[in-house]
């Protein structure tokens, strides 16, 4: 599996449409794409602009399918004019629990 964590810093007038565009993505991710596993979307408690993306694929061709989906392209689309600084990602490989007895 690929785990990733996704950080991002919205700008304050684009904070409403963010969270539009986000919902949207991870529904979508999950509902429509067989190798998205898991789509949380987190919010910092000290920094309400602040979000963390939890994404879980099956595989690295899932996690690159999932860049050609339409809700991704709304996101990419947000990600032009609603962030506040560069997105930090960090590509991550699952360690605990083993995959085969993940949920």
């Amino acid at each position: 599996m690929i785990c990733m964590l996704i950080e991002v810093h919205i700008k304050p007038s684009a904070l409403d449409e963010f969270l539009k565009i986000i919902k949207h993505d991870a529904v979508h991710s999950e509902a429509d794409e067989p190798g998205c596993l898991r789509f949380d979307v987190l919010r910092d408690n000290d920094d309400p602009l602040k979000f963390f993306f939890y994404e879980v694929y099956k595989d690295e061709a899932a996690r690159l399918a999932h860049r050609e989906t339409a809700h991704f392209a709304e996101w990419a689309k947000f990600v032009k004019h609603g962030l506040d600084r560069e997105v930090v990602r960090h590509a991550t490989t699952n360690f605990h629990p083993p995959d085969a007895e993940w949920r």
